[in-house]
């Protein structure tokens, strides 16, 4: 998630866009870059962990309790990922960004 983060904001850095709005660009530009493969990935993790989670038979009590944590793992990680990591960027980010002016009436310039 950072590469694709990184090189958005490179991407708006070469263009001199330096400011919070084209930080929040860049952020969602590689936000949006990644969701496609996270997606697809997690729906073949679970696709395949279920038959294991509901199956029946002989050790699927054993299974079914070493599935349930992965398919809630898979569930939650990438959405962390997707929400958390971007924020973060952000924050660390945006100490180093050009303050934008603004006129007496509260509009950026």
């Amino acid at each position: 998630m950072l590469l694709y983060l990184k090189n958005a904001w490179a991407e708006r850095e070469d263009l001199g866009d330096n400011t919070e709005r084209g930080l929040v660009a860049a952020i969602r530009e590689g936000a949006v870059q990644r969701v496609r493969p996270k997606a697809m990935t997690v729906a073949v993790i679970i696709a395949g962990l279920l038959p294991i989670l509901l199956g029946s038979g002989t050790g699927s009590e054993v299974m079914s309790r070493i599935a349930a944590p992965m398919v809630g793992g898979m569930i939650t990680a990438p959405l962390l990922s997707l929400f958390v990591i971007p924020a973060a960027y952000r924050l660390m980010r945006r100490r180093h960004l050009i303050v934008e002016p603004i006129n007496p009436q509260g509009k950026v310039v």
